[in-house]
Parts: structure tokens; C-alpha cells; sequence
């Protein structure tokens, strides 16, 4: 090497210096996509069962979102700032079930799809509605039967449900395109976040607060928590289970499915495609540029 080439940065470490650059890097994509592959293939791998009672735990969990916002709303004045403090109580639920490892279907968005991504096949798509529907149906009923106690006042006292009803006031003239539209970007930040976990490394808590307190100001509708909310409304009789279903859980639904696996897993597949395309074409080359040389 002249002098007037930099060194290596490698070569100016000592081997502690270099161990510690190797785990203070970030993943590659690479690395990241097949972790959370890999979360997948454990998933699809799940028996029903476990799914359904993973699934069940994390819509019981995910009302605790709904009761920490009203809680820390008893205790504010009626003022314009008020939502940015209590709408901090609505990643008590994320925090719950993401560090739980619950199941939550808006998560499996992109964990469960990118197997399937991987290796296209009937079998792997059947496995992945499998998933889908266990879990999906078992949040659900973790939440109806929370919202079910909070309106019955067995968890609230009447001045607790009288406050969780002026916070979803505005659910009530919501109607489903909206929801739809709103679903969207809560299923790209909840895929987001199981991708960004991996690189997390020891950040994990702060990474799901944030991003799941973005979903609360936004005013975004997240199928499971938004149908723990409608859900509510619908037991305390200010909507019909038809209104919730149409304006809420179903809009909600196919929102966070396109945001979550139509944007956010294609992307992030199809960028891993595009890199690994990329090393065939450059080995191709190196390839032919070795048997050149051998052939003089």
C-alpha cells in the first residue's frame, strides 16, 4: 500500500475494537428478512390451538390500550393538549402483546406473508389464511369480551365508561371508506415495526411506544384495537353490530392488509429480490471473467 492510500479501517482496529463494530452494526435487509422470515415459518408451523389461545390473550391484552387512555383522561382538564398525554396509554396494550410475543393479526401482515413470498405454493397460501383466521377470529373475541365488562361497568366504574364514551364520540360518524383509508398506513406502521424489532437491540420498548403512539394521533384505524373501541360503542349501545362491522372491522380489515402486506411485504420482499437478482448478475460476470482468464 503507497502512502498516499488510506488504510483500512479494519486494520487500524485491534481485534476487541473489531468484535465490537460487528455487534454494534445494524443487520443487513438481508439479515432482517430472514428473521423475520423465519418468525413466519414458526408461526405457520403453530398448531391451531396455540394459535387460538395466543390470538385470544393479545385481544384480552389489547383493551388495555382503550382503559389506559380513558384512566390518564380522568385526570386531564378539557383542554386541545389533552390527547397528546392520554393518547400515551395507547401503546400499553402493543407493549403487552409485541413483548409477550402474542399473536396479533396485523403483525402476521408481514411475518406470516414473506414465507409465502419466499416460496409461492397453494400449501404455503392455505397455511398463511390458516393463520390469518385463527388469529384474527381469536382477537376478536378477546376484545368483545373485554368491551363486553367495560360496558357492563364490572372493570369501569360509570364515570370510566362515561369518559371512554367521549373519547370514541367520534367513531360514531366515521363511515367505512374513511376507516378504510385510515387502515392503510396502521397496517404499514405495524408491519414497520416487526421488521424494525430485529435491529431493536435492546430498543424494543421505545421502537413499539413510538410507532404505535404515531397510529393514536393519526387518528389511524387498526382492526383490533379499532374493534375493541367500535366494539364498546356497540355494547354500550351507540351503534348496531352492523354499523361496526361495516364502518369498523371490515374497512379496518382490508385496510391493514394492504398497507401491511400489499406496501409494506412487497416492498420489502421485492427489494430483497431486486439485491439478490443483483449478486446473480455480478457472479455471472465474475464467472465469465474468470474462465477468460483461464482460457489465456
Amino acid at each position: 500500500m503507497s502512502a498516499n492510500e488510506p488504510a483500512d479501517p479494519i486494520e487500524d482496529l485491534n481485534r476487541q475494537e473489531t468484535r465490537d463494530v460487528e455487534k454494534r452494526r445494524a443487520g443487513s435487509t438481508r439479515v432482517v428478512h430472514e428473521v423475520v422470515r423465519q418468525q413466519g415459518e414458526e408461526e405457520l408451523g403453530r398448531p391451531a390451538l396455540s394459535l387460538l389461545l395466543s390470538g385470544l390473550a393479545a385481544g384480552l391484552a389489547i383493551n388495555l390500550s382503550l382503559m389506559s387512555e380513558l384512566f390518564l383522561r380522568q385526570h386531564l382538564p378539557d383542554t386541545d393538549w389533552a390527547p397528546l398525554v392520554y393518547m400515551l396509554g395507547y401503546p400499553v396494550g402493543y407493549v403487552i402483546v409485541v413483548m409477550g410475543r402474542l399473536q396479533l393479526f396485523t403483525e402476521s401482515t408481514v411475518t406470516a406473508v414473506l414465507p409465502v413470498a419466499t416460496s409461492p405454493s397453494p400449501a404455503n397460501l392455505g397455511r398463511l389464511l390458516r393463520l390469518w383466521a385463527c388469529v384474527l377470529a381469536a382477537n376478536l373475541v378477546g376484545v368483545i369480551l373485554v368491551s363486553g365488562l367495560m360496558a357492563g361497568e364490572v372493570v369501569l366504574t360509570l364515570d370510566q365508561r362515561q369518559a371512554a364514551l367521549d373519547i370514541l364520540g367520534k367513531l360514531e360518524m366515521q363511515e367505512g371508506m374513511k376507516t378504510l383509508a385510515l387502515g392503510i398506513p396502521a397496517g404499514f406502521i405495524m408491519a414497520a415495526l416487526a421488521w424494525l424489532l430485529p435491529n431493536a437491540k435492546g430498543s424494543e420498548f421505545w421502537v413499539i411506544v413510538l410507532l404505535t403512539y404515531v397510529i393514536a394521533l393519526g387518528g389511524f384505524s387498526h382492526v383490533v384495537t379499532g374493534s375493541s373501541q367500535a366494539s364498546f360503542l356497540w355494547l354500550s349501545g351507540s351503534m348496531t353490530f352492523v354499523e361496526m362491522m361495516g364502518d369498523f372491522t371490515l374497512p379496518a380489515l382490508a385496510g391493514n392488509i394492504i398497507g401491511g402486506t400489499g406496501l409494506f411485504a412487497v416492498l420489502a420482499h421485492g427489494q430483497i429480490r431486486s439485491d439478490n437478482d443483483n449478486d446473480d448478475d455480478e457472479k455471472a460476470e465474475a464467472g465469465q471473467k474468470r474462465a477468460g482468464e483461464q482460457r489465456r
